[in-house]
């Protein structure tokens, strides 16, 4: 017998079936609606004598015969199709749909000599035009259809997810994904999202889900979630208008005196309200992106200036716009760091203070230390060496493509934020020590510096940094 699985699990899961359930429901009315026009749909393990009906569905989708109401019948049936079927049957639905709508390579090779060919400007116009429409392979046309279904958006949203996993492992999966993000991509364009501010009136289903999209400090219940949505709080969420009760992503925000390094104090759930117009600080402690299947697809960075010009607007005493972040790739870093330099990645002075503690510790137990980090001894001892590794990290480390390192870091380098001051303890949960090691960073939106901070990460890899963490590497 198996453990039940944990509350905040069951919770997500129940959030999740609620909506497929409402899903299912809508669509079953509208395939009914043209009863006589639908073939049944085939058994939910989608054996390989059902890949001809699956064909059949996708062909009728295509085909175009019958009126609006036929075809988004068709494609509602198809939808509850893929729906019923276990997890094998989805990859054979999918892997049907990438292999044999793809694009007709032949065709693509008749416009190109027919390209190649043209005489005229008119002639090599019809040609680029008839090149265009045989890249476009019919799988897409099929997606599209979707976009007139009730949560037909979201279920596309929802099938890309799978295919980044699936695309991992399969090729013809991989172009399908490709396909899809490229579609998802122009559907949401930022022009289309609209910025919404959700509160404690906001409906319950929304809330419900906000607790279950936190990703970076764990909602741990209602009360806490109405902690977070108090007067001296805000929280704020792209929505997309075929999504209308599915975030997209969120920005939690406290209003306070100053800048704040300690999240624990700042979602203590007995501590004092604040007076939001008293506040000269707005502090930025989670963004959450909520719909896996809008990865690649930015609009991060337009939340945050978004967020930004809506709260100055609203209370103009706030002079200072930061973040309070954890450094989710620092102890990963610092592991790889030690092993490739047989431990030697501590200072003369740091390592005599570590070695003072007792015992002769590597560095690779700098984190291990870290859970007695309430021996006034050990956490002085840590300090030093791992705030500077932690600025050395965070201004210096690159990927391949030469970004930042650390994912948070690049979401706000890129956003223009410039690294302003390290937080020691500013997180001691069991995931903070664990990926961060305790650390957090305030990463500051200077309004006039925002633009040329943007441009020189993203021109030069520059991180702006101030003084403060710049002098921790002058050593």
């Amino acid at each position: 017998m198996t453990d039940p699985a944990p509350a905040p699990a069951r919770f997500f899961e129940g959030v999740f079936d609620r909506t497929l359930t409402n899903l299912r429901s809508a669509w079953r009315e509208i395939a009914e609606s043209a009863r006589g026009v639908l073939a049944g749909a085939p058994r939910p393990e989608s054996s390989a004598a059902d890949a001809d009906q699956l064909r059949q569905q996708m062909l009728s989708c295509l085909d175009g015969r019958g009126g609006e109401v036929t075809a988004r019948a068709r494609a509602a049936d198809l939808g509850r199709t893929y729906l019923s079927l276990d997890a094998e049957g989805r990859e054979r639905f999918l892997q049907l749909l990438a292999g044999e709508f793809d694009v007709d390579r032949r065709e693509i090779d008749r416009c190109c000599n027919a390209l190649i060919n043209a005489s005229g400007a008119d002639q090599r116009a019809a040609s680029e035009r008839a090149l265009r429409a045989a890249l476009e392979p019919p799988r897409i046309t099929l997606l599209r259809q979707f976009n007139a279904l009730p949560e037909g958006v979201k279920f596309l949203v929802d099938r890309r997810a799978e295919l980044i996993d699936l695309g991992q492992r399969d090729s013809l999966l991989a172009g399908l994904e490709e396909d899809l993000k490229r579609l998802l991509a122009n559907w949401f364009d930022i022009g289309f999202l609209e910025l919404k501010r959700i509160t404690w009136e906001s409906p319950a289903a929304l809330l419900e889900k906000l607790m279950a999209y936190e990703a970076v400090h764990e909602i741990r219940g209602w009360t806490d979630l109405k902690n977070r949505l108090e007067a001296d709080r805000r929280c704020f969420a792209f929505f997309h208008p075929r999504m209308p009760d599915e975030p997209l992503i969120f920005v939690e925000v406290a209003l306070v005196a100053g800048m704040t390094g300690d999240i624990h104090a700042l979602l203590d759930e007995a501590a004092p309200i604040g007076d939001p117009h008293s506040a000269d600080t707005a502090i930025f402690y989670s963004i959450s992106n909520c719909q896996r299947g809008l990865a690649g697809i930015s609009f991060g960075d337009f939340l945050i200036k978004r967020v930004v010009d809506a709260l100055a607007t609203e209370l103009p005493r706030l002079k200072v716009f930061a973040t309070l972040s954890p450094v989710p790739g620092f102890c990963a870093w610092l592991e790889r760091q030690s092993q490739a330099a047989h431990g030697d990645i501590l200072l003369p002075t740091e390592r005599s203070a570590v070695e003072a503690l007792g015992g002769e510790p590597t560095d690779g137990d700098l984190t291990t230390l870290l859970e007695r980090h309430d021996d006034a001894r050990i956490a002085a001892a840590l300090r030093d060496p791992l705030i500077r590794l932690c600025a050395r990290y965070l201004l210096y480390e690159r990927t391949s493509s030469g970004r930042a390192l650390d994912p948070v870091a690049h979401f706000h380098l890129s956003n223009g934020a410039r690294v302003e001051r390290l937080n020691w303890l500013g997180d001691t949960s069991p995931k903070g020590l664990q990926q961060s090691a305790g650390i957090m960073v305030n990463y500051l939106y200077l309004l006039s510096e925002i633009e040329a901070n943007h441009e020189a990460y993203r021109g030069e890899g520059r991180v702006a940094a101030s003084s403060a963490i710049r002098n921790l590497l002058r050593t």
